[in-house]
């Protein structure tokens, strides 16, 4: 049969595909690098010019322009058109609008435009700088979709618009994503090439994209890695100013092509998840002056601490993937910065030879012309008598062109040359022109056949859009990602750290701890929720991290003013609500100023288990954790001691008994090894805690509130994995062993008990006496109260309260 090509179906599948990817790629989605636009806002900016609906004529209806655009050079729908028109004239996405929209066009709250019919448009001055010259043939044309018109392939842009403007969109396999730039430092970086710098010298001109929205960059790394590569990642903060005097965070700023709405709906969600503490109520006061939405602060919140959280739980904080993919020549390339700029001066380089080509072309015309003039004037006696005596105007034209050698346009000239033109004064006129003609050629041939006069056109041309557009930047840029910004606002003092059975924690200053002689009922040290009491309590300081060990054996990061501030009798906030747990429970908790290789930190399991560990495995924190220990069924981490790799390891049991064993015998392991025996338990018995042997006494605390010290002499080292001996006689009086310490006499302790009362005492007004005893009162507990967890602390970094 006639008309059927016998071919593969796989061949004809490739083929119409690459088709279509290549259609879509140089036809609708990726910008070109020489005028930065794609082709529906290069022929929206093509058509307003044609419709002479410049920025000095009055505004058109929106729909007459994309009636323009979609019958004669985008048949792809209005609403496709319409979409682009809005996007060039809203100030919150082009950092230099093209369009000046009168309307509405949308807002920053993600409101849509009004529809075509209601909004009005013309081009804004800089689009124009874009289409100067577009009429002397330094462009190429080609035939619009029905092949009745010509379009322009590209336009003569004097304006950099693909790096001050950027670009995004999602091609067939492929993305490009260019952020916005300041024109005065691109236009900068320009000239500086154009002066022969070298790309170092240029990149110090840009320090970095500069949104329409404003914001900060947070840190240079990303930028640096996008100008040199052509890809990166920036993070993106909004801007939020903090009015002490009211307790109100305002924000002025948000991330670019982030919405308003999208950040209030953001922080409201996260407060009522408990993700935010400390905020009180949200407005939004934003008007045509510009964006205020403030944000009520609770009496006892932290500013900086609620702005941290702000920024970790709401779009306020953002990233930007930059790829610098365009269309270099039709075929899409990722490009560095540097490359961006060169193309561009290459591409002004080709319009400003293109037009002076042009304008000696048409300059050498007129000449002619005025030549032939000046050769009718010196012979215009004998020219009018021959004219006289011709019978039609061929015949004068022949003559004329015979008689004195002239081209068939000069005579045409001489022809149609007025009777004015033989005054004085029009003689004059036409001699001066041809001089000044003659001048211009004589110029224009010194430009084409030096490139470094090209040159210097193209810096002057840049020079003169620079100042009549350029403009402050808007986008700070700060150093640094990380949290020295925030530590430098917080004092980096000595607190306690409190965490309840049932995961409330929250930080009290140390001081606020009165000494009182041992024995005493103690002061309130938190209050605790119904049926939960005081589980545990760390002495650190601001500015260090705490590692959080689960039972589930992982461990979190937590900077220590991270954690809420509270007073003595508040209960503090939820644990859940600052770490990632997932059906874990705190078991262990050390502050750590620095993850030193020569630290280690040794774990115990319930069962047993020892694992040592280098401390500099942790010192890459993790959102949601990672793996500590590799634990064993009905297995659970109970403790984590820091040591410095040559120490005694002291582990005590519930029902009285411990070992002592050097932690070398435990090899180190990495952080998902299971670890090994570190003593075997009696039945029923399981370990309460450990300590390690750097003073000369051990401290241990019963239930019942009574305690001993006990000289580590007292317990000879043996080898890991032994039964131990007796610590302390437990008795029904005493209770079972809450937890063990190292101290000496310059110790102080605070017990907690379960209902969250506290005394602090001096370690010296407990007795040291041996293994086999009961020890002493600590503190007097109320019936059905048990101690729950004890601190040690040294004396002289107390700075006791007078006595109430």
């Amino acid at each position: 049969m006639s008309g059927i090509l016998n071919r593969p179906i796989e061949q004809d599948m490739k083929e119409s595909y690459l088709d279509y990817a290549m259609s879509v790629i140089v036809g609708r989605a990726l910008p070109d690098i020489r005028d930065g636009l794609k082709p529906v806002h290069r022929r929206i900016l093509y058509a307003m010019s044609e419709l002479g609906n410049t920025h000095d004529k009055p505004y058109k209806k929106s729909a007459r322009v994309v009636g323009e655009v979609l019958g004669k050079y985008h048949p792809h729908g209005d609403a496709a058109i319409y979409d682009s028109l809005v996007r060039m004239a809203q100030e919150f996405s082009l950092r230099y609008t093209l369009v000046d929209g009168q309307g509405n066009f949308g807002s920053i709250d993600g409101d849509g435009a009004a529809a075509m019919r209601y909004t009005e448009v013309r081009m804004k001055k800089l689009a124009e700088e874009m289409l100067t010259d577009i009429d002397r043939e330094t462009v190429d044309f080609t035939p619009n979709f029905d092949g009745t018109l010509k379009e322009p392939v590209v336009l003569p842009s004097k304006i950099p618009n693909l790096l001050i403007n950027g670009s995004a969109g999602i091609a067939v396999g492929m993305a490009t994503n260019i952020p916005p730039h300041n024109l005065g430092e691109v236009t900068d970086a320009l000239i500086a090439i154009i002066e022969g710098a070298d790309e170092a010298k240029v990149l110090q001109m840009v320090p970095g994209p500069d949104f329409p929205t404003g914001g900060t960059i947070m840190g240079k790394a990303g930028i640096y890695e996008a100008y040199k590569t052509g890809r990166g990642i920036i993070r993106l903060r909004g801007k939020v100013e903090n009015d002490a005097k009211s307790r109100k965070l305002i924000i002025r700023e948000i991330p670019y092509q982030v919405t308003k709405v999208a950040i209030i709906e953001a922080i409201a969600d996260a407060v009522k998840e408990k993700k935010i503490e400390g905020i009180s109520g949200i407005h939004d006061r934003s008007d045509k002056e510009g964006m205020e939405v403030t944000i009520d602060l609770k009496k006892d919140a932290d500013p900086e601490i609620v702005l941290n959280q702000i920024y970790a739980n709401t779009p306020m904080e953002s990233s930007f993937g930059i790829i610098n993919l365009a269309l270099v020549k039709g075929t899409p390339r990722t490009l560095p910065l540097f490359e961006m700029l060169r193309l561009f001066v290459e591409f002004r380089q080709e319009i400003v030879r293109k037009r002076c080509v042009f304008e000696k072309k048409q300059a050498e015309a007129r000449a002619h012309i005025l030549d032939g003039l000046m050769v009718a004037l010196k012979n215009i006696d004998r020219i009018i008598a021959f004219l006289k005596a011709c019978r039609d105007v061929k015949a004068a034209k022949a003559g004329l062109m015979e008689s004195y050698a002239l081209s068939e346009k000069q005579a045409d000239a001489i022809v149609e040359m007025k009777l004015r033109a033989l005054t004085g004064l029009e003689r004059e006129k036409i001699e001066t022109e041809l001089a000044e003609l003659k001048k211009t050629i004589a110029w224009l041939e010194g430009v084409l056949a030096d490139e470094m006069k090209i040159l210097a056109i193209i810096k002057e041309e840049l020079l003169d859009v620079r100042k009549r557009y350029a403009d402050a930047r808007r986008t700070a840029i700060e150093e640094s990602m990380d949290e020295r910004t925030v530590e430098d606002l917080i004092p980096n003092e000595e607190v306690v750290v409190f965490i309840s059975h049932k995961g409330y924690v929250k930080r009290v200053l140390l001081q606020e701890y009165r000494t009182q002689r041992r024995g005493g009922k103690g002061v309130v040290g938190t209050e605790t929720k119904e049926e939960d009491f005081v589980e545990d309590v760390v002495v650190t300081r601001t500015h260090n991290y705490i590692l959080f060990f689960t039972d589930k054996g992982r461990v979190h990061w937590l900077k220590a003013y991270n954690i809420p501030e509270a007073g003595r009798y508040a209960s503090g906030k939820p644990i859940v609500n600052m770490l990632e747990l997932k059906d874990e429970k705190i078991t262990a908790w050390i502050g750590m100023e620095a993850f030193s290789d020569k630290e280690f930190l040794v774990m115990i399991t319930r069962n047993g288990i020892v694992k040592r560990i280098g401390a500099d495995a942790f010192a890459n924190p993790r959102k949601g954790g990672v793996i500590a220990i590799t634990l064993k069924e009905n297995d659970s981490l109970i403790d984590v001691k820091k040591t410095d790799g040559n120490r005694e390891v002291f582990i005590a049991t519930r029902d009285g008994y411990a070992i002592r064993f050097n932690e070398n015998d435990a090899r180190e392991l990495g952080r998902t090894g299971q670890g090994v025996i570190g003593i075997r338990l009696r039945e029923k018995d399981e370990v309460i805690g450990a300590t390690i042997c750097e003073k000369p006494h051990v401290l241990t605390i019963t239930e019942n509130g009574y305690g001993k010290r006990t000289e580590f002499s007292e317990y000879r080292v043996q080898a890991r994995g032994g039964m131990g001996v007796t610590n302390i006689d437990c008795t029904d009086k005493t209770g079972k062993v809450v937890g063990v310490k190292a101290v000496d006499d310059n110790d102080e302790v605070i017990v907690i008990s379960s209902k969250g009362q506290t005394i602090r005492s001096p370690v010296k007004d407990i007795r040291v006496i041996g293994r086999n005893t009961q020890g002493v009162r600590i503190i007097r507990l109320d019936e059905k109260e048990k101690a729950a967890s004890f601190a040690v602390v040294q004396k002289e970094e107390c700075a006791p309260q007078p006595s109430e």
